[in-house]
């Protein structure tokens, strides 16, 4: 029978795909009219690209993707270089692929390669309400009221996952306090002197904006967030520049011209959720943001859940379908929770800090060489 994945973003594409080469039926079930994704640019580390290769779309989405020559963190007040790291001969050399990408530039190789894939039904308008399931298979029933039938389903839909809501019942993810504004620049209008070939991070206090070149260098990525205690929930709402820059201040003078230059402004209230424990439920399970969404300071979120796909795909069994996702769910718990508690920290050390816990960043990040850099990234990237 069909494998059941609910969701057709980048996990649940990745994870279709995954199990289509492994020679399962797979049929993705998508809420929206269209596949796309919302949003702009994302940065992938090597870990994601490892997972974008053994899936066979690496070169497709590397073809699209910008291949920056350096991480730099920089004091968002004084425009003072804190740490740099070269994404050069010597990081490619140990960890691979570093690079920033739109989203559907991921998501497109993703999709074109489950079109060509005859294991593959690809359904949109098709969101799902709930499931149930007996010894078996699954049934998905739809928001139409219409029912799919599969041997297994995978929840691969989203931070407000309609899988998550009845296998958990965990409720609404609460939200972080942060917001975080985002805008998409031509980038024909960003200075020269702006225009070096890097991911640059301003760090400020209670506040970080973040930019990089997307689209293969034709837009600016530019992502601003501040640590203003949002309480209520915000996906995607329109906003005046001026609203956005108060809560910017005092920043430095590179900064703001980057800013300055956005037209339109979009928010989100940033949301995660602690880890769990309880991710399957006999023959469900759920995966990426569904399963263990994290907040974007390790900018790992797309790459936890291309490695769900790989992981998943890798394990499953159909003849054991209960017992490959308890596999697939033992392999992945701990490394996701890591990711989680890491995003967060970074959100209050290294990106939010304010008074004397910036110095000590500044002064940890200057006794550091390449080679302790390299070091404390292997856990993540190696």
């Amino acid at each position: 029978m069909t494998v059941l994945v609910v969701g057709g973003g980048i996990g649940g594409l990745a994870t279709a795909l995954g199990l289509a080469r492994a020679g399962h039926r797979v049929t993705v079930l998508e809420a929206a009219a269209v596949f796309e994704e919302i949003g702009a640019g994302i940065q992938v580390g090597p870990n994601g690209f490892r997972m974008l290769d053994a899936l066979g779309v690496g070169p497709a989405v590397r073809s699209r993707a910008v291949h920056v020559d350096e991480l730099r963190l920089r004091c968002g007040v004084s425009g003072s270089l804190i740490a740099s790291l070269s994404l050069g001969s010597g990081f490619q050399e140990r960890f691979g692929t570093y690079a920033v990408v739109h989203r559907n530039d991921v998501l497109t190789p993703l999709l074109d390669a489950c079109q060509d894939n005859e294991f593959v039904d690809l359904r949109v308008s098709s969101g799902v309400e709930s499931y149930t399931q007996d010894s078996s298979g699954v049934v998905a029933v739809l928001r139409s009221g219409n029912v799919v039938r599969g041997s297994a389903l995978i929840g691969a839909d989203g931070l407000r996952s309609a899988v998550r809501r009845q296998l958990v019942g965990d409720g609404d993810p609460p939200v972080s306090g942060h917001t975080t504004f985002r805008a998409v620049i031509p980038a024909h209008e960003v200075p020269r002197a702006l225009k070096d070939n890097v991911v640059t991070l301003w760090a400020g206090p209670r506040f970080h904006v973040v930019w990089y070149v997307i689209a293969g260098g034709r837009y600016v990525n530019l992502v601003a967030t501040t640590d203003n205690g949002a309480t209520e929930p915000m996906t995607g709402k329109p906003v005046e520049h001026a609203e956005v820059m108060r809560h910017f201040t005092p920043l430095c003078e590179d900064a703001t011209r980057i800013m300055e230059l956005a037209d339109e402004w979009r928010a989100w209230v940033l949301c995660d959720r602690a880890p769990i424990t309880s991710w399957q439920d006999s023959r469900v399970v759920l995966l990426g943001d569904a399963a263990h969404p994290v907040l974007q300071y390790a900018a790992q979120g797309a790459c936890q859940a291309l490695e769900d796909a790989v992981c998943l795909s890798s394990v499953f069994d159909p003849r054991d379908v209960a017992g490959s996702f308890a596999r697939y769910a033992s392999l992945r718990m701990e490394r996701t929770a890591r990711v989680h508690h890491a995003s967060r920290l970074m959100g209050r050390e290294v990106y939010h800090p304010a008074g004397s816990a910036a110095a000590a960043r500044d002064a940890m990040f200057a006794s550091w060489t390449v080679d302790d850099l390299h070091e404390r990234l292997e856990w993540l990237y190696g």
